[in-house]
C-alpha cells in the first residue's frame, strides 16, 4: 500500500502561482512515475502532468508553459508549480502514483482561481 497526502491548494487571483505538494509514504519502491490529475465538479478526471522515474514528463497541452512537475526521490514527493494561473484551472487536484497493476490516489486539494 502506498498512502499520498496532498498539500498546497488554495484561493488565488488570476495570473497568480501555487505550489503543490504530494508526499507519498509505505511501499514507496514501487512507484514507477507520478502524476498530478484534477476534476470539475462530475466532468471526468484529467491527466495535468506525468513524471516518470526516468524523469521524462508529459504535459496537458492547456498548461504547457504554465505548469512544471518535479519530484524529491529522496523525499518520496512530487510537486507541481502552477504559474500564470487562469480561471478554468479551478478544480480538485489529486496526486496518483502507478505501481504495477495498481494506482494510488491522495485525497486532493481545491484549487480555485478568481477573475
Amino acid at each position: 500500500q502506498v498512502q499520498m497526502v496532498e498539500s498546497g491548494g488554495g484561493l488565488v487571483q488570476a495570473g497568480g502561482s501555487l505550489r503543490l505538494s504530494c508526499a507519498a509514504s509505505g511501499n514507496t519502491g514501487c512507484i514507477y512515475a507520478m502524476a498530478w490529475y484534477r476534476q470539475v465538479s462530475a466532468k471526468e478526471r484529467e491527466l495535468v502532468a506525468r513524471i516518470s522515474s526516468g524523469d521524462s514528463t508529459y504535459y496537458v497541452d492547456s498548461v504547457k508553459g504554465r505548469f512544471t512537475i518535479s519530484r524529491d526521490s529522496a523525499k518520496n514527493t512530487v510537486y507541481l508549480q502552477m504559474n500564470s494561473l487562469k480561471p478554468e484551472d479551478t478544480a480538485v487536484y489529486y496526486c496518483n502514483a502507478d505501481c504495477p497493476f495498481v494506482m494510488y490516489w491522495g485525497q486532493g486539494t481545491q484549487v480555485t482561481v478568481s477573475s
